[in-house]
């Protein structure tokens, strides 16, 4: 091994490290462990209270026989050791920072059930616990992805040029502003600069949505996480890795998260003062009762054993598990109709929002250009034969391409069953069009097709002016067209991004709710203007960068609650700040996947009406759930207290009433 590559390891090291605590994410994917260990820290939490769970159930079977109660105990100890061990430290370190909440009056509940005999019920409550732990922990990581994300899509290091003219590999981190790099065909632009040298069509589907290339050339800026598709450019780096666009939409998805409101915030005010009224009550109980019931402070029937039964009932297993259990059943319902949340508490802010925000490109439309027609300027041409003769030449000249454009008329060509008929001296002219020659009986004919501007140079001067008026008029109607010239005979061919299926229907029915629709695209006001028009979107917004969306959709969610549908890595800011992010989960980039607390895994966007009533119902199922989540804690924890009950019959009544709860959860898992 080289000193060059060592030192090349050692810096890819200190990045990864780097990123990883920078980023926050999950143990399972620390540098610090090998390949084959890292599975077993996945969803660590979970298996161990998976594991706790399987102990008790074994260690409660196991007390029933005189001859196996010491093997009980052993697996009794297990459990605690598995559930209670993390809560209890937890719980010290909660104390340590001054902090009250369920989470100590749990622990405290059941490590408090050993001295009064009643372990198992302590077991039970721990295990409950762990496994509601367990899937807060499971959806948090979830959401740590999106920075990940968005770092992998910046390519790690790039291509110097020297003074000299030779090219050296360096890490991105350490290239200054003013360097010169090379970008070559099929690479990702690793920093922000302007081109100094070459011409190519450059994708920034990465960064605005649309999976149009624009033409890049000397002079014009080119921002990180574009793809270069066709020829060499040559670009001054403008700014450092820390400045550069990708940096800047990851601020802003580190923002956007962190300004967004949690209703766990609420839930853990609430915990806290529920812990302390619970713990104050006990106390009070174990010391006054002896003074007002005349009852001993000792013993079965004493205060202390009756203030401990109180505890025990009065944890809020309940609200802790078959609360959960009704987010899980309608998460289930929707997992089973393609549609991933990232957490139950989405369906309850999706039930808040009285608005819906679009992206254009891939969300309402199928993202894949369609060719529609081909029109011949000239009113000779414009007959079959010339009609079919133009579509063969333009399918010969695009199959040698990388381009939606290319592809669409690739597909519209087989599609009518044209063949591609035979061309010679074909060129790529990166960014504008291909050229190439064909053989006529009466001899040789140069043949263009390309990008309007282009084309309009090569035809002469009286036909210049008709065919750039006709191209105009045709943009302004918001579609995309190319042009192509046999000779001097000009034919226009027409593309449009359509709407997906059933996609109108669906904004119809959203509609009828009384929700607002708006679209927000990076795409030009024409086309956007056509697409809200056809499907009857009464706002829109156009030419919009990732901090102006930003804007729009942190105005709109504070004001009326909003839930925004996307799927660029331009729209990752806005998806984190929305009430509820939605993501097109087949042409959605990671970054936006990761940043949504929804993804339709099929781009089945049609689903959203029904997305959004079992959003209402879940709502409904959750309020139904708390008063008898409540209801089962009172019920339960004052006839202990009283001495009515024993307090093994205090528990079975407290986890009742989370069975009820329960089952009136499970009424969500019909998709219907």
């Amino acid at each position: 091994m080289t000193v060059s590559s060592v030192k090349s390891n050692h810096s890819d090291s200190s990045r990864l490290l780097a990123e990883f605590f920078e980023l926050g994410q999950q143990e399972s994917i620390s540098p610090f462990l090998q390949p084959e260990s890292r599975k077993w820290a996945v969803n660590l939490t979970l298996k161990a209270a998976l594991v706790a769970a399987l102990l008790l159930v074994i260690s409660f079977t196991a007390s029933f026989y005189q001859e196996t109660a010491a093997f009980s105990n052993i697996l009794l100890m297990g459990v605690y050791f598995l559930a209670g061990i993390p809560s209890l430290i937890e719980a010290i370190e909660d104390l340590i920072d001054g902090e009250i909440n369920i989470d100590i009056l749990m622990t405290l509940a059941a490590f408090s059930s050993v001295f009064i005999g009643s372990g198992m019920e302590g077991g039970l409550l721990l295990v409950l616990f762990s496994l509601s732990g367990a899937m807060e922990d499971a959806v948090t990581n979830k959401a740590k992805g999106a920075l990940s994300s968005l770092h992998k899509l910046s390519p790690t290091k790039a291509t110097v040029i020297e003074a000299d003219g030779t090219l050296i590999d360096k890490a991105v981190r350490s290239i200054p502003v003013g360097t010169r790099i090379l970008v070559k065909a099929g690479q990702i632009i690793p920093l922000d600069g302007d081109v100094i040298e070459g011409t190519s069509s450059v994708n920034l589907v990465h960064l605005t949505g649309e999976n149009f290339p624009v033409t890049k050339t000397v002079g014009d800026t080119l921002p990180a996480g574009g793809q270069n598709l066709e020829g060499a450019l040559t670009m001054i780096v403008i700014k450092n890795s820390a400045d550069s666009t990708l940096t800047r939409i990851i601020n802003l998805v580190t923002q956007a998260q962190e300004a967004r409101p949690l209703l766990q915030r609420w839930f853990d005010k609430l915990s806290k003062g529920y812990a302390i009224a619970i713990i104050s009550l006990t106390a009070i109980f174990a010391i006054s009762l002896p003074q007002l019931l005349s009852i001993p402070f000792l013993g079965i029937e004493g205060s202390l054993y009756r203030a401990i039964a109180f505890l025990i009932a009065a944890s809020p297993c309940a609200l802790i598990i078959a609360i959960p259990i009704a987010y899980l059943s309608a998460v289930s319902a929707c997992a089973k109709r393609g549609i991933l949340l990232k957490g139950g508490i989405t369906l309850d802010a999706l039930a808040r929002c009285h608005a819906i925000a679009f992206d254009k490109t891939g969300t309402l439309t199928t993202g894949e250009l369609t060719c529609l027609s081909i029109e011949a300027l000239n009113p000779t041409d414009n007959n079959r034969q010339s009609i079919a003769e133009a579509l063969a030449i333009a399918f010969a000249m695009e199959r040698n391409a990388v381009h939606p454009i290319a592809a669409a008329i690739m597909k519209y060509a087989e599609g009518k069953s044209i063949p591609a008929i035979a061309i010679t001296n074909f060129t790529s002219v990166p960014g504008y069009g291909l050229k190439a020659c064909i053989e006529f009986p009466n001899g040789k004919t140069d043949v263009y097709i390309g990008k309007p501007a282009y084309i309009i140079e090569q035809q002469k001067s009286d036909q210049q002016a008709s065919l750039a008026k006709r191209t105009w008029e045709i943009e302004e109607q918001g579609e995309l067209l190319a042009v192509l010239i046999i000779g001097s005979r000009p034919f226009i061919f027409r593309f449009r991004d359509t709407p997906r299926l059933h996609i109108a229907d669906m904004l119809s029915a959203v509609k009828k709710r009384g929700l607002q629709l708006v679209m927000l695209t990076g795409d030009h006001f024409n086309s956007a203007k056509r697409t809200a028009n056809e499907l009857m979107i009464d706002e829109f917004h156009a030419n919009l960068t990732p901090e102006e969306k930003l804007t729009y959709v942190s105005t709109i969610a504070e004001k009326k609650g909003l839930a925004m549908i996307g799927d660029g890595v331009n729209d990752a800011p806005a998806l984190a700040r929305a009430t509820v992010g939605i993501c097109m989960g087949k042409v959605g980039s990671s970054a936006a996947i990761e940043a949504a607390d929804v993804v339709l895994l099929h781009d089945n966007i049609e689903l959203l009406d029904w997305l959004l009533e079992k959003a209402k119902q879940t709502q409904k199922i959750v309020k139904q759930n708390l008063f008898l989540a409540v209801f089962a804690i009172i019920i339960a924890s004052l006839p202990a207290l009283a001495g009515l009950v024993p307090l093994w019959l205090a528990v079975v009544m407290h986890e009742g009433g989370t069975v009820l709860v329960g089952l009136n959860a499970l009424r969500l898992l019909k998709q219907k």
